[in-house]
C-alpha cells in the first residue's frame, strides 16, 4: 500500500514538472476545461437551489396543490384553483393519499392606525394547521397553532420578515402589539424568518370560519405518485358532483389535476432550466473533447519518451496511470479556475433571471452540494480527457517508437483518426448549441419587433386601491367609484405633458379579462372567447386605435352607463363573417358571475369597430389579434381601477408625483402599482432574454473551444508530417499546393463535423426551443448562418498551420524527426 502511495506521489510530482515545462499547452487546456467546469457549476447551482433547495418548508417535494381543469367544450385553459368550503372539506375528510391538507386564500384587510383607515399589505388567511404543515419555526414569538383557529379564539396574526423590516424597522418589541385589521383588534404573535414567504403573502391570519374561496395543498404520503393522487381526488369530486351554479363541483366536465407545489410556483421556468442543463452538458462535452485532443496530440509527440520508460520496466498500467494523473492535475487546476469563474458568473446569471420566475424563498448561491458536484465533474472530466489518449498511446508495440517512426508517414487523418473524430464531435456539438442560440435569437427578434397595433412608448399607467368606504354603501358604491374616476381623469388631462387619459380594467397588452360570448341568433358549437376591456371614452385615443367603422362611445355614453360596445376587427371577422356587426348585441357571460358587482344578463349593442391590437395566446404564446370588446367602465363597480395616460414628456417623471395627485382628490386612495407600458413589455421580455443570453454564451464558448480544437489538430498533424511535406516540396510541390492540401484536409474535418452536427441537431434543438414561438427547428436562414460561421472559423483555425506548412524549408523538413 505504501509503495503504491509513493508511486502515486511521484506521478503527481512528475506531472507538475512536465506540465510546467509545457506551459502554453497547460494554459490552453486549463482555460478550455475551466470554461466547461465553470458553466456547469453555474447551471448546477441554479438547478440544485431551484429543484432541491427552493423552499424552506418541511418535505416540500411531497407538497402538491389541487387544480380543477374545466373540460367543457374541450377547453382546458380554464383552471379553477379555488374551492368552496364544502369541496375543501370533502377532499380533507375523504382522501386516501395525503398525510395532511391545508387551505389558504390571499386577502388584503383594512388597517386602522388611529389616524385613518386604509388597506394593509397583502396577506393570507390560512387553516390553523398550516404552520405545523410548513414546519418552519418563528424567528420571534410563536407561530399560529390549532387553538388559534377555533371560533372563540382571540384574533392573532404572524408577519413575515420583509414587512417587519420595511414598515416597522425590524423592532422586536412590536411582537404583542395589537393591530386593528378589518375592524377587529388582532395581536401580532410572531415574526417569521426571511425565507418564509408562504403563498406570496406578507402576513398570515388563522381561518376561524369556513371560507368559500380557498386554495388547497396537501402533503402526499410516502410512495404515493401524482397520478394516484389525481385519481383519488377525481373520484371524490365526481362522486359529489352537482351540476348547478350553487352545487359542489358544478362544472359539467372537469378533471382534478394535482401538481407539485414547486411546479405551481415556477411554471414554465422548469423547462428553461432543463434546456440549460442540456446546453451546458453539450458545452462540457466540447471542452472535454478539446482537452482530450490536446492530451492525445501531446502524448503522440511523447511516444519515444514513453517507449523508453516501457523499456526501463514501466508497465502499460503504470504509463496509463501517469497520463491519467496529468489529466487529473489539469482538471484540478481547471476546477479551481472554473469555480472562481462560476462565483462571479453566477451573480450575473441570477441578475438575468426574470422577476417572478422563481419563488421569493429561493436563494441561489454556491454551497456544499454544488462544490461537491463541481468536484465530481472534475474527476469525470479527468477520466474522460485522459483515458482515451492514454490507451491510444500504449496500444500495440512500443518498440518502433524508439526510432521516431511512430510519427506517421502519410499526410491526412489516417494517423489521427481519434484526434479527427474528437474534433468532428466538437464541431457537431457546437452546431447544436449555435443553432439553438440562433433560433432563440430569431424568436427574440420576432417577439420584440412585432407590430402590436399601438405604440407603447410614453404611456403610463397606475392601479388604485380604493378604501373600504367605497364598498360599504352597496347602493351608492358604483356612483361613488365612477365619480372618483371622472375626477381623476379630469386631473390627469390637466397635467402638463399629458395629451390624453383613460380609465381601464387592466393595462394592455399583457393583461386582460376574458369571457365566453353569446350572440343572439348565432348558435355555435365551439367556445367563443372574447377579451374585453371596461374603459372610458379616451381609451382609443390614448392607445392610438383608429376607428374602422361606426363610432366610439362618447362621454355621455359613459356617464349614463349605456350598454354599448366597440369591438375590434377580429371580433367582427370571427363572429360576423360576411355580416355587418353594427347594431347587433352580445353578452359577456363573465359579467354574470355572482361575486362581481356587474350587470347580470346584460346585452351590449355594437356601435363601432376599431383596428386590432395584439395580445398573448394561451397555448401559443405568440402575439395574435384575438376578438376584443370594449364597454364603458361605468356599468360595473369592480373593486379595481386602472388609469392610463399618453404623454409628450418622460412618463416616469409624472408617475413620481401621481400619488400626491390622487391623495389630493381622496386621502384614503392608494396607488398599488404603476409603471409604463414600455417598461412592462421590457420586463416581460426578460424571460426570453435570459434564455437567449445564457444559451448564446454557451454557444460562443463552444465556438471558441472548437477553434482551439481544430487548430490543435491541424497544427499537430502538420508537425507530425513535416518530413513528408519536405519531400513533396523537394520533388517540386509549390507552396500553393501545400497550402491547398492542408486547407482541404481541414475543410474535410470541418465539413464532416458540420454534417454530423446537422444530423444531431434536429432532435436536440427541437427540445431546446420547443417552447419558443415564431421559429421552426429547420429554419433555413438560421441553419445557413450557423454553417457559414462554423465553416469560416474552422478554415480560419486551419489557415495558420497551413501557412506554416507552406513555408517549410525542404532540406530542414527532410532531416526532421
Amino acid at each position: 500500500m505504501e509503495s503504491h502511495l509513493d508511486g502515486l506521489a511521484r506521478d503527481f510530482r512528475y506531472a507538475f514538472r512536465s506540465l510546467g515545462k509545457d506551459s502554453r499547452f497547460s494554459l490552453i487546456a486549463i482555460i478550455a476545461l475551466a470554461l466547461g467546469v465553470g458553466a456547469s457549476t453555474i447551471v448546477f447551482s441554479v438547478v440544485y437551489n431551484v429543484f432541491f433547495h427552493s423552499l424552506p418548508y418541511k418535505n416540500f417535494d411531497r407538497s402538491v396543490v389541487a387544480v380543477l381543469h374545466d373540460l367543457t367544450d374541450g377547453n382546458n385553459s380554464k383552471d379553477r384553483r379555488y374551492f368552496n368550503a364544502e369541496e375543501v372539506r370533502a377532499f380533507r375528510e375523504q382522501n386516501d393519499v395525503f398525510e395532511d391538507v391545508i387551505g389558504y386564500a390571499r386577502m388584503r384587510p383594512t388597517y386602522d392606525d388611529g389616524k385613518s383607515v386604509r388597506y394593509f399589505s397583502f396577506g393570507a388567511v390560512v387553516t390553523a394547521n398550516t404552520f405545523d404543515y410548513l414546519g418552519v419555526p418563528a424567528l420571534l414569538g410563536r407561530m399560529i397553532s390549532e387553538e388559534d383557529g377555533r371560533p372563540e379564539a382571540a384574533p392573532v396574526f404572524v408577519m413575515n420578515y420583509r414587512l417587519w423590516q420595511r414598515e416597522f424597522g425590524g423592532d422586536p418589541r412590536i411582537v404583542g402589539t395589537v393591530f386593528v385589521l378589518n375592524g377587529r383588534p388582532t395581536t401580532l404573535i410572531g415574526i417569521m424568518p426571511s425565507r418564509f414567504n408562504a403563498f406570496d403573502a406578507n402576513f398570515w391570519l388563522p381561518a376561524t370560519r369556513e371560507y368559500d374561496r380557498l386554495q388547497m395543498a396537501g402533503r402526499l404520503k410516502r410512495g404515493v405518485s401524482l397520478t394516484t393522487a389525481g385519481a383519488n381526488l377525481n373520484s371524490i369530486a365526481h362522486r359529489l358532483h352537482k351540476p348547478n351554479p350553487n352545487g359542489i363541483f358544478p362544472e359539467e366536465k372537469f378533471a382534478i389535476v394535482p401538481q407539485t407545489m414547486l411546479d405551481s410556483l415556477i411554471g414554465d421556468f422548469r423547462k428553461t432550466l432543463y434546456a440549460l442543463l442540456v446546453a451546458v452538458f453539450l458545452l462540457l462535452m466540447i471542452a472535454c473533447s478539446n482537452v482530450s485532443n490536446l492530451l492525445l496530440a501531446r502524448a503522440t509527440t511523447r511516444e519515444r519518451e514513453l517507449a523508453i520508460r516501457a523499456a526501463l520496466g514501466a508497465t502499460r498500467g503504470r504509463i496509463v496511470r501517469q497520463l491519467l494523473v496529468e489529466s487529473f492535475v489539469l482538471a484540478l487546476a481547471a476546477a479551481g479556475a472554473g469555480c472562481a469563474l462560476a462565483y462571479f458568473g453566477l451573480k450575473l446569471v441570477v441578475a438575468l433571471i426574470p422577476a417572478g420566475a422563481l419563488p421569493d424563498e429561493t436563494v441561489i448561491g454556491m454551497n456544499g452540494p454544488v462544490l461537491l458536484a463541481a468536484l465530481g465533474v472534475t474527476i469525470l472530466t479527468a477520466i474522460f480527457c485522459g483515458l482515451a489518449p492514454a490507451l491510444h498511446v500504449v496500444r500495440g508495440d512500443l518498440q518502433p517508437h524508439f526510432s521516431g517512426s511512430g510519427k506517421g508517414a502519410t499526410l491526412g487523418l489516417r494517423q489521427g483518426i481519434l484526434r479527427g473524430g474528437l474534433a468532428i464531435g466538437e464541431i457537431a456539438l457546437s452546431i447544436v448549441l449555435l443553432v439553438g442560440a440562433g433560433l432563440l435569437m430569431r424568436s427574440f427578434l420576432t417577439l420584440t419587433h412585432v407590430d402590436l397595433g399601438f405604440d407603447p412608448k410614453n404611456v403610463l399607467y397606475f392601479e388604485l386601491n380604493l378604501p373600504p368606504t367605497y364598498n360599504t354603501d352597496v347602493a351608492g358604491s358604483l356612483q361613488k367609484k365612477n365619480a372618483l374616476t371622472r375626477r381623476i381623469l379630469d386631473r390627469l388631462r390637466g397635467l402638463p405633458g399629458v395629451t390624453s387619459a383613460a380609465e381601464l380594467s387592466l393595462p394592455p397588452p399583457l393583461k386582460y379579462e376574458s369571457s365566453d360570448t353569446i350572440i343572439p341568433g348565432m348558435p355555435h358549437t365551439e367556445r367563443w372567447e372574447t377579451r374585453f376591456e371596461m374603459c372610458s371614452e379616451g381609451y382609443f385615443r390614448t392607445l392610438g386605435l383608429p376607428l374602422v367603422r361606426g363610432r366610439f362611445f362618447s362621454e355621455n355614453d359613459v356617464e349614463a352607463a349605456r350598454n354599448v360596445a366597440v369591438i375590434n376587427e377580429a371580433f367582427a371577422r370571427q363572429y360576423f363573417a360576411g355580416e355587418d356587426p353594427l347594431g347587433h348585441r352580445f353578452k359577456l357571460q363573465y359579467l354574470d358571475s355572482a361575486f362581481l358587482d356587474a350587470p347580470h344578463d346584460t346585452y351590449f349593442e355594437i356601435i363601432g369597430i376599431v383596428r386590432d391590437y395584439k395580445t398573448r395566446g394561451y397555448d401559443d404564446p405568440s402575439w395574435q389579434a384575438f376578438p376584443q370588446a370594449f364597454i364603458p367602465y361605468s356599468v360595473a363597480g369592480f373593486s379595481w381601477r386602472t388609469f392610463m395616460a399618453r404623454t409628450t414628456v418622460d412618463p416616469s417623471s409624472l408617475l413620481r408625483n401621481m400619488g400626491q395627485e390622487v391623495r389630493e382628490l381622496d386621502p384614503g386612495v392608494q396607488i398599488s402599482a404603476s409603471g409604463t407600458l414600455e417598461t412592462s413589455l421590457q420586463d416581460f421580455y426578460r424571460g426570453p432574454q435570459f434564455q437567449l443570453v445564457t444559451l448564446a454564451s454557451f454557444a460562443a464558448i463552444g465556438l471558441v473551444l472548437v477553434v482551439i480544437g481544430i487548430f490543435s489538430v491541424m497544427a499537430y498533424s502538420v508537425s507530425l508530417q513535416t518530413r513528408e511535406i519536405g519531400i513533396r516540396m523537394a520533388l517540386g510541390a509549390q507552396q500553393s499546393n501545400i497550402l491547398r492540401l492542408v486547407l482541404f484536409i481541414g475543410f474535410r474535418l470541418v465539413a464532416s463535423g458540420i454534417l454530423a452536427g446537422l444530423l444531431v441537431n434536429y432532435a436536440v434543438t427541437r427540445f431546446l426551443v420547443s417552447e419558443i414561438p415564431g421559429v421552426s427547428v429547420t429554419d433555413p436562414w438560421t441553419l445557413s448562418v450557423v454553417v457559414a460561421v462554423v465553416l469560416f472559423v474552422g478554415l480560419a483555425a486551419c489557415s495558420l498551420p497551413a501557412r506554416r506548412a507552406a513555408t517549410f524549408d525542404p532540406l530542414v523538413a527532410i532531416r526532421y524527426e
